[in-house]
C-alpha cells in the first residue's frame, strides 16, 4: 500500500510523549444491569515494571491488545489472552508503538508510530505481526478511532490540539473540533463517534459525532477534570476520577453514579484509560503503580 498524503496538515509538535511513571492494566469482571454497575476479581493481566497502558480488546476473542515499554524504554504491542492467561508479543521494533486498535475486517492492528525523529504516524500491524504499513505521515498523530473501513477520527497535536476526520481513499482530511481531548470511541450501536471537547479549564464535554450527517451533539459533562472513558452496549459512560468508578446514562440526563465495587477497590488509584470486552463481561482499568 502506498503511503496517503493528506491535504490538510498543522504544524508538527515536537515532544509529545505517551509515557507515565508507570503502570498496570488490571482485568475485572463486569455486571450490568439496569440502573446498577459493578465490578469484581481484579487480575493484574500485565504484572510489568514501566508503562503498560492503552487496553483493546478483539471483539471476538478473549484477548487484549496494550502498550508495553521493554528494558531499552521502547514501547511494543502485546496481547493477553484471558482464557489461557498468555501474553505474546506482537512488535518487537526500533519504533516506539502506541495505541494498537483492532481495525474493523479484523486483520490488522493500527496504531501510532513514534519515530526517534519526533514524527507520529498512524499505521497498521498484521494482527499476528508481521511488517508494518503506513497509512498517514504527515501530520503528528496522537489517537485515533475507525468510524468505518473508510473514515478515521484523529487526535491530531498542534496549537491547540484538533479533531481531524479523514476519508482515506479521497484523501480527504477535515478538521471538525478544537481543543479536544485523547479519548476517541466508536459508540456502540450507532454509526458515531465519541471526543472529548475542552470548552475550558473547568468545562469538559463528552460530544458525538454522527458518521452519516456529520452533525455533532452534545451527550454531557465529564466527571471533573478527567477525560478517559468507555462506552458500554446499552449507551452507558464509565469514567473515573483516579481512585473511583462513575457510570453515566445519557438516555436519564447527565448525572454520574458511583459503580460498585465488590472487591479491588485497593488496586484502584490513579485510574485512567478503561476498556470494555464486546461481550461486556470484562473490565480492564489502567492504574498506577
Amino acid at each position: 500500500m502506498k503511503k496517503i498524503y493528506l491535504s490538510f496538515c498543522l504544524g508538527l509538535v515536537s515532544n509529545f510523549s505517551f509515557a507515565q511513571a508507570g503502570s498496570e492494566i488490571f482485568l475485572f469482571d463486569l455486571s450490568v444491569k439496569k440502573d446498577k454497575v459493578s465490578i469484581s476479581n481484579p487480575v493484574n493481566i500485565t504484572n510489568h515494571k514501566g508503562y503498560d497502558n492503552q487496553p483493546f480488546f478483539h471483539p471476538d476473542k478473549p484477548i487484549i491488545y496494550y502498550s508495553s515499554f521493554n528494558d531499552d524504554g521502547r514501547a511494543d504491542i502485546r496481547s493477553y489472552d484471558y482464557k489461557t492467561k498468555k501474553t505474546t508479543s506482537i512488535t518487537e521494533t526500533p519504533e516506539k508503538e502506541y495505541s494498537p486498535t483492532v481495525t474493523l475486517d479484523k486483520q490488522s492492528l493500527s496504531c501510532i508510530i513514534q519515530r526517534d525523529n519526533g514524527a507520529q504516524d498512524l499505521g497498521k500491524y498484521p494482527i499476528d505481526g508481521g511488517e508494518p504499513t503506513v497509512i498517514i505521515d504527515n501530520l503528528t498523530v496522537g489517537y485515533h478511532v475507525w468510524a468505518d473501513n473508510s473514515h478515521v477520527g484523529l487526535f491530531v497535536l498542534g496549537t491547540p490540539n484538533t479533531l481531524h476526520y479523514v476519508l482515506l481513499p479521497m484523501k480527504r482530511d477535515t478538521v471538525l473540533a478544537q481543543n479536544i481531548g485523547r479519548s476517541l470511541h466508536r459508540v456502540p450501536g450507532e454509526s458515531a463517534i465519541s471526543f472529548i471537547q475542552k470548552i475550558s479549564d473547568n468545562e469538559w464535554r463528552i460530544k458525538k459525532l454522527n458518521s452519516q450527517t456529520m452533525k455533532i451533539s452534545d451527550v454531557g459533562v465529564t466527571v471533573t477534570g478527567h477525560e478517559d472513558l468507555a462506552w458500554l452496549s446499552d449507551g452507558k459512560i464509565l469514567m473515573s476520577d483516579g481512585p473511583k468508578l462513575f457510570f453515566m446514562q445519557p438516555t436519564k440526563g447527565p448525572g454520574w453514579n458511583e459503580v460498585k465495587v465488590v472487591s479491588g477497590t485497593e488496586v484502584l488509584k490513579g485510574v485512567t484509560r478503561l476498556a470494555v470486552s464486546q461481550d461486556g463481561k470484562k473490565l480492564a482499568v489502567v492504574v498506577s503503580e
